[in-house]
């Protein structure tokens, strides 16, 4: 997208950190590639990807964040698998988009996924609720984490800092 929220982050994980802006269309890599330059961060890094691969390296990120996207993702348990192979130990997968009804922002309700799909997607995934935000009027905010971590941790890792 616009980079709305990779700037953000880039000023959360500072110098030590690292953003990865993915996006799947080369107009918005243009655009955020100009603001990355103008803004001279060197803590953000776009990446072209396919919309059937994010094309992160394994086990190269903390956390991923997908706002208003994952209805736009085709093959979602095969995009989920990549994404699990991106994440490190106790990595997150945080989904942000709409509710499934008709609202005055965001595609048609029949584009749209209900947070149960979403829940039962990330279950069969191999991925646990580890916590969930309801301030957003027209969104739901789950944060996963794989159930093996979960489960080897005997906690949940919703309040767990990414480095």
């Amino acid at each position: 997208g616009s980079g709305y929220f990779a700037f953000r982050f880039a000023r959360q994980v500072g110098d030590k950190g690292k953003v990865y802006a993915i996006d799947v269309n080369s107009d918005m890599i243009l655009h955020m590639n100009r603001k990355i330059r103008d803004l001279k961060l060197g803590n953000v890094s776009t990446v072209l990807s396919d919309p059937n691969d994010p094309l992160l390296l394994e086990n190269s990120v903390h956390r991923v964040f997908l706002c208003n996207t994952w209805h736009h993702v085709q093959n979602r348990p095969a995009y989920l698998k990549l994404l699990k192979k991106a994440l490190k130990p106790g990595g997150q997968i945080i989904v942000l988009d709409y509710k499934k009804k008709q609202l005055p922002v965001g595609p048609p309700p029949e584009m749209k996924l209900g947070r149960r799909d979403v829940l039962n997607e990330m279950e069969a995934g191999g991925f646990k609720l580890a916590g969930e935000h309801t301030f957003l009027p027209y969104q739901y905010f789950l944060v996963f984490t794989e159930k093996s971590w979960i489960c080897s941790q005997g906690t949940k890792s919703g309040s767990r800092r990414a480095e």
